[in-house]
């Protein structure tokens, strides 16, 4: 658990230092960041940083479970403006997307460096994530009950698969340096994949 800083405030100088850990990560990596550097960035003495955080493993965790709890309520936010569950499906899934563009640094982050991070892998257990794919099951429990998703759909397979798309075709665009694709474009054809999949019966091998 991150320090809150002196008299138990975060604020300003502990956003900061945040988002300055988010460009200094993003440039440099993980591993070859360190802690003065944040602090330069910061605008802040080395020493102000280990008032709020342990250590750069807790400034990382840390900024993954702020960072992603904003992701989180932002998302949930946009979806509850959606209509029926394929809409509120298509919003998620352009919002993750265009996350590309409006997030690059933290994106970068996330999808890169916190992976490369054996204390957040092994023994972090992330609050903010599961929440946000509690967010897709939301989703594809209500089209089950409008009768637009199919009724035998195994909702816990389904959220990690579509999460997994997103996730293996957001970090491709993170580590082309080419960007062969458009953001918005690939939202549409993941949607369109699994929309298709969720609402059409596929017989098992058993049936055919």
């Amino acid at each position: 658990m991150a320090r809150r800083g002196p008299q138990g405030g975060g604020g300003a100088k502990r956003d900061r230092i945040l988002r300055a850990a988010i460009m200094i990560f993003s440039r440099k990596g993980y591993f070859n960041s360190k802690i003065s550097e944040i602090a330069r960035q910061a605008g802040v003495a080395d020493g102000t940083i280990y008032l709020y955080f342990k250590n750069k493993d807790d400034l990382l965790i840390s900024l993954f479970e702020e960072k992603m709890g904003e992701v989180v309520a932002d998302v949930r936010a946009r979806v509850a403006e959606g209509g029926d569950a394929l809409s509120r499906l298509r919003i998620f899934i352009r919002n993750h997307m265009d996350l590309l563009v409006r997030e690059a640094g933290l994106i970068e982050v996330l999808q890169v460096e916190l992976r490369q991070s054996n204390k957040f892998m092994k023994e972090y257990v992330p609050v903010k994530f599961l929440e946000y794919l509690d967010i897709i099951s939301g989703i594809l429990e209500d089209g089950q009950k409008e009768g637009i998703f199919r009724r035998d759909l195994n909702v816990t397979l389904a959220r990690r698969a579509i999460f997994g798309a997103l996730d293996e075709i957001s970090l491709a665009y993170v580590l082309s340096r080419k960007r062969k694709y458009d953001p918005a474009e690939a939202a549409e054809e993941i949607y369109r994949i699994f929309a298709a999949g969720l609402k059409d019966s596929v017989p098992s091998e058993g049936g055919r």
